[in-house]
């Protein structure tokens, strides 16, 4: 079975056409063109179901393209989505009119700014805009602000906690949304902690929250002058900045109620991440939280590396901080794998996931309360 003669015709007319994309509206039955002169359309005229058809004219677009009426390889999907489409392909990619495609497209990791505003008249989803939002050169791109303002836009009807989370953290990358939104978002997040989450991974010590710096902050920043070259004196009085103490607060408010899974492992990620830089060389990670302090009394207790003659560098000047130290390298030996033997037995959620987790939880909040005014 063939396409209908006239809308042989007008396919292979606009297929003459340097089209940038295709686009296919199945429920309307219309093809859609984008070029350099704007939009170009074909309302189809089935001579079959509208499924048998839809078939054949993304053959006829396939064969034109590519050569061949297989269209995109759809056992492609999974290495696709992983980024793995070679950038001279992208093109083509979106001229298939196929879902998946496009999906591969702006996965790969070779996307430009122009290729994702293709992309994105192509097929505009809340999934599209945040993965595209992931690459710097598109978030720093035209298409930047584009993509933030549909997120936003969307978070209202967004379900899913991990999909919240990683919304707010995408728009917040610099430049993309207005301060206004970020306070709205913000004070929303006092209703979701998802929205908490976003903010630790993407604005840890800029979280519009006005808060005290630590009563020994003053005292330990003029003891602590000239050890610019330390690491950890460096990320102790980060920690009792203003901006530490608004972070750990936030921290102590969504360790208290994580919505979901999800949520309980990007806080994991946020404090893991807040301390990246002291930590330890020979750190392995551990599914039980006993053995952290323990490994942290360790690194006190004898200077045997750079690493730990940092940490006795800070005690000799200022052995009053001792406990906010070794606070600091439990939080540092922060990993996923902690909540992994829970999560393996359970896919809970609410009241019994919390209680579940606070082995982990109630522990780890102990801790950052320590560092907390």
């Amino acid at each position: 079975m063939e396409l209908s003669a006239e809308d042989s015709l007008r396919m292979n007319v606009l297929l003459t056409q340097q089209l940038q994309a295709i686009r296919i509206d199945e429920s309307k039955m219309i093809v859609y063109g984008l070029s350099e002169r704007g939009e170009a359309k074909v309302v189809l005229n089935p001579n079959c179901r509208d499924e048998q058809y839809i078939k054949l004219v993304k053959e006829f677009i396939s064969t034109q393209v590519l050569g061949s009426p297989g269209g995109y390889p759809i056992y492609l999907r999974r290495w696709t989505r992983m980024g793995q489409a070679k950038h001279d392909s992208l093109e083509r990619l979106l001229q298939l009119g196929e879902t998946e495609a496009v999906i591969a497209v702006v996965h790969a990791k070779s996307l430009t700014d122009e290729l994702a505003r293709r992309a994105w008249w192509v097929m505009q989803t809340s999934a599209n805009a945040r993965c595209m939002l992931e690459r710097d050169l598109v978030a720093n791109g035209a298409m930047g602000k584009v993509l933030a303002e549909f997120l936003v836009e969307f978070l209202p009807f967004e379900e899913d906690p991990k999909a919240m989370l990683d919304s707010v953290r995408l728009v917040l990358k610099p430049n993309l949304i207005s301060e206004e939104t970020k306070q709205s978002l913000w004070k929303r997040g006092q209703r979701k902690n998802a929205f908490l989450a976003g903010f630790m991974r993407a604005l840890p010590d800029n979280l519009p929250i006005q808060v005290a710096a630590h009563p020994a902050y003053t005292d330990y920043a003029r003891l602590l002058a000239g050890m610019d070259s330390n690491p950890v004196a460096k990320q102790l009085l980060r920690c009792l900045s203003p901006q530490g103490q608004a972070f750990f607060k936030t921290a102590q408010t969504v360790l208290k109620k994580p919505g979901n899974q999800d949520v309980a492992i990007e806080l994991l990620i946020a404090i893991a991440s807040y301390f990246s830089t002291i930590k330890p060389a020979d750190f392995v990670p551990s599914n039980e939280f006993e053995t952290l302090p323990v490994k942290a009394k360790e690194y006190i207790a004898v200077a045997k590396c750079d690493y730990t003659k940092d940490i006795n560098e800070i005690i000799t000047v200022l052995p009053e901080a001792k406990n906010l130290v070794e606070s600091m390298l439990v939080l540092a030996q922060l990993d996923t794998h902690l909540v992994n033997p829970i999560f393996a037995r359970t896919d809970s959620m609410g009241t019994v996931m919390r209680k579940k987790l606070a082995p982990v939880f109630d522990p780890i909040a102990n801790y950052a309360a320590k560092l907390i005014n």
